[in-house]
């Protein structure tokens, strides 16, 4: 009785999947950011700021306090331990990176520092609609300045940037507050003090969400906590700061003022701030409220100075950022204009910028005060709003390179020296690298490529010195003229030319320019 032999199993074939949150990038995509990121750099260098780069990772102590404190300090960020078991994470924003490298080279820098980075940023948090776990921020940083003149020119920036993008005025707005009004505020109603700062802390981001939830929501986050679900046991729970009533209808009557700068510069002063009577008390008897108020006062008369004064720009006091090393201004920045998705739902974008004033976070390093205020561009989340508020403009064609084909496969060699030279010439070109048996194929190739034109040499152009141009561009818009005979021929007649050899490069720069395809 023989065994019967087993047949060796089939490899199990690896699925192809990303992680949640994160997404893969096109040339279309690529295009878009490179476009969005030059621009912004063109309004960045135009104020003086020069470029620096950050490792994507950095030690986890140096990546700032905001960091919950627990064995693996995983929560929020991506961390591992190294060989030496020192915890390293991905960075969580261009700012904390900064704050290490100015400290680190801070002999050798201008005071004040001003720089720019473009980078992406990882996020270990739960994603959804919106949220990613690795996108892309464009800051700019000054470092070594405590002026509210500062911080008034973040703001412009800011808005030149938004207009350069081509968010026409009236479209977007600048969001201006002072942690220092918010803290004096606290302070009056008894949340002052080192012992109360994860309560201050959990204030804060109660308030940050103000642009995703109602009021009572947000009066539950500043109270006993919240429920997803909006009702007990339903969904996950969030624990609120634990805010008395009082407490919390102070906070949340401190909210509902918003004033332009003009308006403020205005009236001038502390007493016709537009906050009301009772605020006004609590205010007046902290000097940390005081001083906040100042400053706004400042910033909105420099921003109203330099001609900023017709609404791009607005002090409002919901406006707090999340993050726990703000010490002074913050700001962000809202698109305002209505758009609706492909289901024709109303869109809102909310911010798509933010920063503000963090004079602790160098100091950290260095062990004696150092200002710093920064700006930073959500570039992910920015282009994906213009990408929905521009999705009935005819997008921008990307075209491929100039794809020279394979007539006869043992003359490669002559279709290589034709790729080089117009490589040489500064012309995006490339041999085609699959199977040449197929001309059609070879073609059919170039039009996926969306390549502007190819190049055919077969073995009668090649005795003659020739090569056959065909316009692919031109060649597209064929079918057009089906029905008009004459201009069919003649534009056919003009989409595939035969020309001299020597003559290609010219031939081919007269092609691209004439459909306005970038070359060099």
């Amino acid at each position: 009785m023989s065994e019967k032999s087993e047949k060796p199993k089939k490899p199990q074939k690896l699925r192809a999947r990303l992680p949640r949150g994160l997404g893969d990038r096109g040339p279309a995509d690529i295009a878009a950011t490179r476009r969005m990121t030059d621009t912004i750099r063109e309004v960045y260098e135009r104020y003086g700021f020069e470029p620096v780069e950050t490792p994507t990772m950095e030690f986890t102590d140096a990546l700032g306090k905001f960091l919950p404190d627990q064995d693996r300090p995983n929560e929020g960020v991506f961390s591992f331990q190294d060989d030496d078991e020192q915890w390293i994470s991905l960075r969580y924003d261009l700012t904390a990176p900064l704050a290490r490298y100015v400290a680190e080279h801070w002999d050798a820098l201008p005071k004040p520092y001003r720089s720019y980075r473009a980078g992406y940023v990882y996020r270990n948090e739960k994603p959804g609609p919106g949220r990613f776990r690795q996108f892309m921020q464009f800051d700019a940083d000054t470092v070594g300045s405590g002026s509210p003149a500062a911080d008034a020119e973040m703001c412009m920036m800011a808005a030149d940037a938004m207009e350069a993008l081509g968010i026409p005025r009236g479209s977007y707005v600048v969001r201006v507050n002072n942690r220092k009004v918010l803290d004096g505020v606290m302070e009056s109603i008894g949340l002052g003090g080192d012992e109360n700062a994860g309560r201050r802390l959990t204030v804060l981001r109660a308030i940050d969400k103000m642009d995703k939830f109602p009021v009572d929501e947000i009066a539950k986050l500043l109270g006993p906590g919240r429920w997803d679900g909006g009702e007990e046991g339903k969904g996950d729970f969030t624990k609120g700061a634990g805010l008395s009533d009082h407490q919390a209808s102070v906070i949340l009557g401190f909210l509902k003022t918003s004033i332009g700068t003009a308006e403020i510069r205005s009236r001038g002063g502390f007493g016709n701030f537009a906050f009301s009577g009772d605020l006004l008390e609590l205010l007046s008897t902290s000097v940390t409220g005081t001083e906040g108020v100042k400053e706004l006062i400042e910033i909105a008369n420099l921003t109203s100075a330099s001609g900023y004064q017709d609404g791009r720009i607005l002090i409002d006091p919901s406006i707090v950022r999340g993050l726990e090393y703000y010490t002074g201004p913050v700001y962000e920045v809202e698109l305002t204009l209505e758009a609706k998705d492909e289901k024709g739902r109303p869109v809102r974008f909310g911010s798509v910028g933010g920063g503000g004033r963090y004079d602790g976070l160098v100091s950290r390093f260095r062990g004696e005060p150092v200002p710093a205020t920064g700006f930073s561009i959500g570039v992910s989340r920015l282009q994906a709003a213009l990408e929905l508020i521009h999705k009935d403009k005819p997008k921008p064609v990307i075209y491929g390179p100039v794809v020279v084909t394979v007539f006869d496969r043992d003359r490669v060699a002559d279709y290589q020296k034709m790729v080089g030279s117009l490589r040489n010439a500064g012309i995006r070109a490339e041999l085609y690298l699959g199977n040449p048996k197929s001309m059609g194929n070879q073609l059919k190739y170039a039009d996926r490529r969306n390549s502007p034109c190819v190049i055919i040499q077969g073995s009668d152009e090649k005795a003659t010195g020739e090569v056959m141009l065909k316009d692919l561009i031109l060649g597209a818009g064929l079918s057009d003229l089906e029905g008009d005979r004459d201009a069919y021929l003649q534009k056919q007649a003009e989409a595939q030319t035969k020309i001299a050899e020597n003559d290609l490069v010219s031939a081919v720069r007269k092609i691209l320019d004439k459909h306005g395809v970038k070359w060099n």
